[in-house]
């Protein structure tokens, strides 16, 4: 970091026993830097650098059960399944081998399998190899900033109420968030009863099985009307419900979701999570300072969240540190410039709460500036 007052504050903590904190949100469980993501190993890690909130992502399976990955049609990159032959067979593209200039793909879903057969499967550390000629090479292409180090044993999809039990030991925060489905709803087909509605209240009704409180619940989704039906249908739980707004990733689409903010605090959400870019940009100075997007959230009265911190690659290798720095990437220098960002966000942004591949990071500025 560059000289000066917040490298000094930092500094002085360095001493300090760090406590868990809720402004600390685990992102896929918070150790996916090391750990398969949304794994158990992940959660505990995460959690004991602090994590104070930890997530699930939410998907069903075809028996219409709940479990923890990225995405519904994410399994043949982040889990073994396409090496397992019977399984491999189910997918909605089973494993096609690279041929010539074509890359090597698949495409195994969690609505093609059963419950059973998901917890037959191993997580993996998330990626695929494009030029693989075999299931096993297709595993592999982490990149070089993660590390396979510690995939060696099984990890087994986690189970929703297997998360909350999880979770829940450890006396921690949930913030479950409902995939947005990649097969047409309802599901199996036009004649089923497992509509969209369903499907998000089956997540409520997870937690109110196992007894949570909703105050330790922050629901999430990047569909409106899902947002929508918790406040009409879950109020406690609905009332901080957090709406992913990924609705402004072009200089001519930005204006409008700043401007969609309005409706937002209408229809009575009362928290937003936009990715990082949103919220900051580059003043006059050349410091990093709150957006656009920002202030008028402030004004609104909206509470803010943000994601991911350490899903990038290195800030200081020419990468300007990819899509989650893009509207600041041209004033990184080095790794220090987490910390600066962090800064910004905390104290001129106000958000309540970062999602963090790597827990650590967060959780030693949010022990340092008293945030819990």
């Amino acid at each position: 970091m560059e000289e000066g007052p917040l490298k000094k504050q930092l500094a002085s903590c360095s001493e300090k026993d760090i406590k868990p904190s809720s402004w600390s949100i685990g992102h896929r469980g918070g150790g996916t830097l090391q750990f398969p993501e949304e794994t158990y190993e992940s959660i505990m890690a995460g959690s004991r650098m602090g994590a104070g909130i930890q997530e699930c992502d939410v998907a069903f399976t075809k028996d219409k059960q709940l479990v923890c990955r990225h995405a519904q049609c994410d399994l043949h990159f982040t889990t073994n399944i396409v090496t397992i032959p019977a399984l491999n067979a189910k997918c909605t593209q089973p494993f096609v081998p690279a041929s010539g200039s074509t890359p090597a793909s698949a495409k195994c879903c969690t609505s093609d399998f059963t419950l059973a057969e998901v917890k037959t499967v191993c997580a993996k550390m998330e990626a695929s190899n494009p030029k693989a000629t075999t299931p096993a090479e297709f595993l592999s292409g982490t990149p070089l900033w993660r590390t396979e180090l510690y995939s060696h044993r099984c990890s087994p999809v986690l189970s929703v109420p297997e998360y909350i039990a999880i979770v829940d030991g450890l006396g921690l925060q949930f913030t479950p968030e409902l995939k947005t489905p990649e097969v047409p709803m309802p599901f199996p087909d036009a004649k089923s009863d497992y509509t969209q509605a369903k499907y998000a209240q089956q997540l409520v009704d997870a937690f109110k099985t196992a007894g949570i409180n909703p105050n330790r619940v922050w629901l999430q989704s990047f569909l409106y009307d899902d947002m929508l039906y918790w406040l009409k249908a879950e109020p406690k739980f609905g009332k901080q419900a957090v709406f992913l707004d990924e609705t402004g990733d072009t200089p001519e689409t930005f204006n409008q979701s700043v401007a969609s903010l309005a409706k937002y605090a209408k229809d009575g959400i009362k928290v937003v999570a936009p990715p990082l870019p949103y919220l900051v940009t580059v003043g006059k100075d050349g410091k990093i300072v709150p957006s656009a997007y920002a202030t008028t959230a402030k004004k609104l009265g909206l509470k803010v969240i943000t994601w991911s911190l350490e899903r990038s690659g290195w800030l200081s290798d020419g990468s300007k540190g990819g899509y989650y720095y893009t509207s600041i990437g041209d004033v990184l220098k080095n790794e220090g410039n987490v910390y600066d960002l962090l800064h910004v966000l905390a104290q001129d942004v106000g958000v309540i709460g970062v999602f963090s591949d790597w827990s650590a990071t967060v959780t030693y500025y949010a022990n340092c500036f008293n945030l819990f």
